[in-house]
């Protein structure tokens, strides 16, 4: 099994139950385990674009599959989700997964960038991922949490204080 960290993001319909949704879909799967699951926070969209605020969270995953499947498995939720279809990059969308760390591996092939590109510019993908793997190693050096404390993203990035964490398993249905 190899250990990896996934970034998940919605600003478009019911995010809570687009996100528990693609945790179950990710979990239900034979070679994939969810093993933890960060806080919801709430985060300014990057970019550019004029956009409501995301939710973001963070996953970390035991895993059976290789860095490439597991690409494919997350772009086959996210389609299922309608996630990919004529999005704009940067822009709203109803889920979004990036694979951020996959071991200590660094590969550049095609659309499979591990580590994720953005990952240390990324405050609201740092402090999710801080959450559950502050002392996780990046490839290259250093820990998340180091990486977390020289971030200069100055987008707003605060913990969902009303709803701070998502029921993802118990979640009563799938989004249409």
């Amino acid at each position: 099994m190899s250990s990896a960290y996934l970034s998940l993001g919605c600003n478009v319909g019911d995010c809570r139950a687009n996100l528990a949704t693609a945790l179950r879909r990710l979990h239900a799967r034979e070679d994939v385990t969810v093993t933890g699951v960060s806080s919801v926070y709430i985060t300014e969209p990057v970019g550019g674009i004029e956009q409501p605020s995301f939710l973001n969270l963070a996953a970390a995953l035991e895993t059976e599959l290789t860095p490439e499947e597991l690409l494919s498995a997350c772009r086959e939720i996210e389609t299922g989700l309608g996630g990919r279809e004529g999005r704009q990059h940067m822009g709203p969308r109803p889920i979004d997964l990036d694979i951020l760390l996959y071991e200590q591996l660094e590969i550049a092939a095609g659309d499979l960038i591990i580590p994720h590109p953005g990952l240390l510019e990324r405050a609201f993908v740092l402090v999710p991922l801080a959450e559950i793997a502050a002392d996780a190693e990046l490839p290259g050096g250093g820990t998340v949490a180091e990486a977390l404390r020289s971030c200069a993203d100055g987008h707003g990035v605060e913990a969902d204080r009303e709803r701070p964490r998502l029921d993802w398993r118990n979640q009563p249905s799938e989004p249409k």
